[in-house]
């Protein structure tokens, strides 16, 4: 089976956020599964630069206002086509914005350029090539599913998976003629929206199924709370939704080879974390001794909860814990988190920014991990936090409540229990998750079966990769049927 994936980022070349972390693993995880997938992917600097010969498989004299070509090669294990367009994605700053951190003025030219090609790859464009169904992602490329249904691959299976509903791609309608569809198509059924143009509605109008990645957020966006104004939407396609979790790299977040690890160490070997917790003191700057460290490796946003962990750091050190925070985002939860540590010497710690390497660290040597999140399609430090025995305490929503096994009573006496849910997500029911995570602490026989119990879970790709094909095969016998 060929299928075309279309994708605005993908690890390790171009990397924003968990979009990336999918659309680089999965391809590798459905490999041993009769499936090839082949990735497309703007050619920005950051992926241009990691191939010297370039061969080109398609040329566009225009596109979008500007020569372009596509050119085929493999990297890190990846089949890949690139959208080599200078005009569009040879430019400074990240893959959606300047250095600033403003987003680019034309960047519905530039995802209308890579959808338009994804369109006409579905199509037959390169020769020797036919994708027996095409996988588009966010808002960024789900308009290759309406050139597909406009053009001449309406025939081509497709589906889009939708990372996070909040970033929808909304542009004014003035920009509709210079997408190249038909006039038919600037209507409610089609990429119509508010009386501009949608580019994640186009998609979800489009697409033969939709995909979320938790079963949970596939609920959740069917509500008016969640469904961020496309939840009628969502609801008429209900039928063609689906859930299904990500998974992580698991080569490259193992305990037990982890090259970022001061101490490696398996669910036999926990004590081994000891040497992994003091380097995170040491990193912090926090006091040694046997209270929890409570870890967050985050941005710092109102969607990740950051304002309610920043209105309780004063109650999460009343309770005997400790925090370590790695983030950036919001200037003024930045301020307020690193008031909390000037405040809270020896018990809170800040590094503002993101490094790999200390993320990894810290799922090595912290006790917990917390993720307050006001919605969370599907989060992956939790699943980190599982793989290293570094017990999540997550609100109760989306992946995450689909990933974490409550500490109850009844879980805790089946020794199932691999974390702490709290709901609402508020500083109450927030404050009174740490209550229990460090009483847990305070129990070595609860804690360590905990810790163990998560890292026993299954947070692989393989079931993931799995259901992604079975879902394949099913459009597949559609278009048969």
């Amino acid at each position: 089976m060929q299928v075309l994936s279309v994708t605005p980022e993908i690890f390790p070349l171009i990397k924003t956020g968990g979009l990336a972390d999918v659309t680089g693993a999965l391809p590798i995880a459905l490999a041993g599964k009769g499936v090839t997938m082949r990735t497309l992917v703007p050619g920005y600097p950051q992926v241009m630069d990691t191939f010297k010969k370039k061969k080109a498989v398609h040329q566009y004299p225009l596109l979008q206002g500007g020569k372009a070509s596509v050119h085929a090669v493999q990297i890190a294990g990846l089949d890949l086509f690139v959208l080599d367009a200078p005009h569009l994605f040879d430019r400074p700053g990240g893959p959606y914005g300047n250095a600033t951190g403003a987003d680019w003025p034309d960047n519905w030219r530039r995802f209308a350029a890579l959808s338009q090609v994804g369109g006409d790859v579905a199509a037959g464009a390169i020769s020797g090539y036919q994708p027996d169904l095409v996988h588009a992602h966010d808002w960024q490329s789900a308009m290759t599913l309406a050139y597909m249904r406009y053009g001449k691959a309406v025939g081509t299976p497709s589906m889009i998976t939708v990372h996070n509903l909040a970033f929808q791609g909304q542009f004014g309608a003035g920009i509709f003629g210079e997408l190249g569809l038909p006039a038919a198509a600037m209507a409610l059924d089609g990429v119509e929206y508010y009386g501009g143009v949608g580019f994640l509605k186009a998609g979800l109008q489009a697409a033969w199924a939709i995909t979320t990645v938790s079963p949970t957020y596939a609920q959740e966006i069917r509500s008016p709370e969640f469904g961020m104004g496309l939840d009628g939407l969502v609801n008429m396609r209900s039928v063609d939704l689906y859930g299904i979790v990500n998974g992580i790299d698991t080569e490259t977040w193992n305990p037990e080879t982890d090259k970022h690890l001061v101490s490696n160490y398996t669910a036999k070997t926990l004590k081994a974390r000891h040497f992994n917790r003091a380097a995170v003191e040491d990193r912090f700057n926090l006091d040694r001794d046997d209270s929890p460290i409570v870890c967050v490796v985050s941005r710092l946003t109102w969607q990740k909860g950051m304002d309610i962990l920043a209105a309780v750091v004063d109650g999460i050190v009343a309770r005997g814990a400790r925090l370590a925070i790695l983030g950036s985002g919001d200037a003024g939860l930045e301020g307020a988190l690193l008031a909390a540590a000037a405040r809270h010497r020896g018990r809170i710690g800040v590094v503002v920014g993101y490094d790999e390497g200390l993320s990894h660290i810290m799922q090595g040597g912290c006790d917990a991990i917390v993720i307050p999140s006001r919605f969370e399609p599907c989060g992956l430090t939790q699943l980190y936090g599982l793989r290293y025995g570094c017990v999540p305490v997550v609100a109760r929503t989306g992946g995450l409540a689909d990933t974490v096994i409550d500490a109850n009573e009844a879980a805790v006496s089946a020794g199932v229990a691999t974390g702490f849910q709290f709901a609402p997500a508020d500083a109450g029911a927030f404050l009174h998750a740490i209550r229990r995570l460090v009483e847990a602490h305070a129990s070595p026989t609860v804690w360590t079966s905990m810790q163990r119990q998560g890292m026993k879970a299954d947070v692989s790709w393989d079931k993931s990769a799995e259901k992604y094909v079975e879902l394949y095969r099913l459009l597949l016998s559609k278009r048969v049927a």
